[in-house]
């Protein structure tokens, strides 16, 4: 069996030894017994036939003593996906989520989401349990059942109403892969509960009119420099965060980025500066996830800019770190540029630049176009730096700069026709037809500014037109139609001659655009007064808006924060949208767990208290082994000594189990030791 697991282990196929290890499930060895439901584990679902004959046995095996083979056994027949046999898993469920080991119940939280996969019909019955299951008070269980929770029912919110609390009084002693799953899912329940803490957008905490208010937040604005005392949280909406806060320090990466994104989604603004340090700790030290931190960083980085300021350096490009990475800290740099740390970060994009990775070198040159978009004092700076990159001798180099000059002097393009004319000058030298593409929009949009160059331009490029790329051939046309509009005296002809050559292109939508302009431009003796025709100028010359320079994460918000969805800023197959914050905060009354009423009685609680007395042996054999040689103990030593002894010492040890019980103690405590007594000696 252990060289059939490691098989599998390997990823190799053992399923025709299917029959063979089936016979085996009746083994009276442990070991043998574990390996065996390992495999059917793996291979029930697919040889079901064979896998239905040792159900008997997986029934008998949930009533073994071993708490491991029950948990085993449970695994392996909802494993079986039979709707044939569902009565008997989900019976199977039930039972297990009774079970004295929290080993088992946990085994049944997890067996919980297979059933509802098979059977959603049994939804209403697995929503019991499930409910059963989170009134738990095992840790091991807890996180199994929210898991299952969220799977099965994660609309009935009115489950974790009860447990709320608990939940988050517990949050701490949680195995860490229970964290993720309650953490996560508690804070989808914060976004229905509780109002926007951030709800006026200011850097002050929130002003929340609710009765229930905590200390806390009275002493976090105090330290923030906030005098008004109003401004403060729903007490349940503290106890979230405070109690969530410790987990920051957890080793486990999963951890700490779920309790960054519930900080993130719920926090107010005046405290959500402590997840700036956690995730720089997570970068520096699990270098397996920088690309999920460096996303979610990236994605906080957009609005609240100030919070990893003072990491900056930390963003800086390593020569080892792959190019994803690369690009990543080069849009969280870009987000963080202001007119102080600019220098810096050109200075630092300018190395990237002599880089061999070709694409992470775009990337550097699309960075400080983004910067001298954002930050109007150095735009004349990057400006003449890229300028001095049409020099160089890489093609990839100055065909990037081209497009983001391009994006840039659209700004303001009458203060640097030098540049257009430059670019101009170019257009023999450059090959990468991007850049060439680029060049020829900037000449026939700016086309009266630079009117001496242009037609020059045009005269050249219409010689080598069926040579160029097709996204060239389109700009050439562009290029001749609107300096047919502006110069028609010297470029009539050239017009024409582009458009004649387009007609008959391989390409169908060159071929299709030249037919259109043709048909504008030099309309048919039938149709000179088209509409088309009057209204030319207003179609190709219209104004066109600048393009914005932003980052790739602008539009992530929508999307929970270190979600899939998130990660690739596309909808993925099960994602369910994060809840908007509600307009008033909701009744904290249906979190407050009721107490059991003290019974008004005395003489109840007596009884009680006695039958408790008698009954205390009922939970292990361990207390009934030890009360047996108590009472062999006592009945060698009641033979040498007298009654009065006996009764002595049973009223000393009468108090200290009225003590110990927390019961009061009055007049009828005697008279209950002496009865108690007259039976033990009877006993003896």
């Amino acid at each position: 069996m252990k060289r059939i697991i490691g098989m599998i282990a390997k990823g190799r196929d053992a399923s025709e030894l299917f029959p063979a290890v089936v016979k085996n499930v009746v083994s009276k060895n442990i070991e043998v017994k574990k390996l065996v439901y390992v495999y059917l584990v793996r291979y029930a679902e697919q040889q079901q036939d064979l896998a239905l004959l040792s159900i008997s046995t997986f029934q008998r095996a949930l009533k073994d003593p071993n708490q491991l083979i029950r948990a085993s056994a449970l695994r392996v027949l909802s494993s079986i996906r039979v709707v044939m046999i569902v009565p008997i898993v989900m019976l199977a469920i039930k039972d297990s989520a009774a079970d004295m080991s929290p080993y088992v119940r946990k085994t049944a939280a997890h067996a919980i989401p297979k059933l509802y996969c098979l059977d959603p019909d049994q939804k209403e019955e697995l929503i019991t349990v499930i409910e059963k299951l989170l009134a738990d008070k095992s840790t091991l269980v807890v996180g199994s059942t929210v898991m299952a929770f969220e799977e099965v029912c994660p609309e009935r919110i009115d489950l974790i109403h009860k447990i709320y609390r608990k939940l988050c009084n517990l949050l701490v002693d949680i195995d860490e892969w229970g964290q993720v799953i309650i953490v996560n899912m508690l804070t989808r329940y914060g976004r229905t509960q509780f109002v926007n803490p951030n709800k006026n957008d200011t850097d002050e905490c929130p002003k929340i009119q609710n009765s229930n208010l905590d200390s806390s937040d009275l002493s976090s604005c105090e330290e923030a420099g906030i005098d008004d005392k109003s401004t403060v949280l729903d007490q349940d909406h503290r106890l979230l965060l405070r109690n969530a806060k410790p987990l920051f320090q957890s080793r486990n990466a999963s951890v700490v980025m779920s309790v960054a994104q519930l900080y993130h989604h719920l926090a107010p603004k005046s405290e959500v500066n402590v997840i700036a340090k956690a995730l720089i700790r997570l970068l520096r030290s699990h270098r397996e996830v920088q690309s999920v931190v460096l996303n979610s960083i990236a994605s906080i980085s957009i609005a609240r800019k100030s919070m990893f300021e003072p990491f900056l350096k930390s963003f800086f490009v390593r020569s080892n770190d792959p190019t994803h990475i690369k690009l990543l800290k080069l849009d969280i740099m870009t987000n963080l540029a202001n007119e102080t740390s600019i220098s810096t970060i050109l200075r630092e994009v300018q190395t990237y630049i002599s880089s061999t990775d070709k694409q992470f070198v775009a990337a550097a040159i699309q960075a400080i176009g983004r910067c001298a978009s954002n930050i109007k004092e150095v735009t004349e700076t990057c400006l003449s730096g890229l300028v001095s990159m049409l020099s160089s001798r890489d093609e990839a180099v100055v065909a990037e700069s081209v497009v983001v000059i391009k994006k840039l002097l659209q700004n303001q393009p009458e203060a640097h026709c030098d540049i257009i004319r430059h670019m101009a000058r170019l257009m023999d030298s450059i090959a990468v037809p991007q850049a060439r593409a680029s060049i020829l929009w900037l000449l026939g949009e700016y086309s009266q500014l630079v009117s001496t160059i242009a037609p020059d331009v045009l005269r050249k490029v219409a010689k080598t037109y069926i040579n160029e790329e097709d996204i060239v051939k389109l700009q050439i046309m562009n290029l001749a139609v609107k300096l047919f509009l502006t110069n028609p005296a010297q470029t009539t002809l050239l017009c024409q001659y582009v458009l004649k050559q387009a007609k008959y292109d391989q390409n169908y939508d060159i071929r299709d655009r030249s037919r259109f302009l043709n048909n504008i431009l030099f309309p048919p003796e039938q149709f000179k007064d088209s509409v088309l025709s009057k209204h030319a100028n207003n179609i190709f010359l219209a104004e066109k808006p600048a393009p914005l320079l932003q980052s790739n994460f602008v539009d992530r918000e929508e999307y929970q924060m270190g979600s899939l969805s998130h990660y690739i800023n596309s909808r993925a197959i099960g994602y369910q949208d994060l809840p908007q914050f509600p307009d008033l905060p909701t009744d904290s009354s249906v979190r407050c767990v009721a107490l059991p009423e003290e019974q008004e009685k005395p003489a109840k609680q007596k009884t009680e208290r006695s039958s408790n007395n008698k009954k205390k042996t009922f939970y292990s054999d361990s207390e009934n082994n030890s009360e047996d040689d108590s009472s062999e103990e006592s009945d060698d030593t009641d033979d040498d000594t007298t009654d009065s002894s006996s009764d002595s010492s049973y009223e000393k040890i009468e108090p200290e189990t009225n003590k110990n019980q927390g019961r009061f103690v009055d007049s009828d405590v005697n008279s209950s030791s002496d009865s108690e007594s007259v039976e033990s000696d009877s006993s003896d």
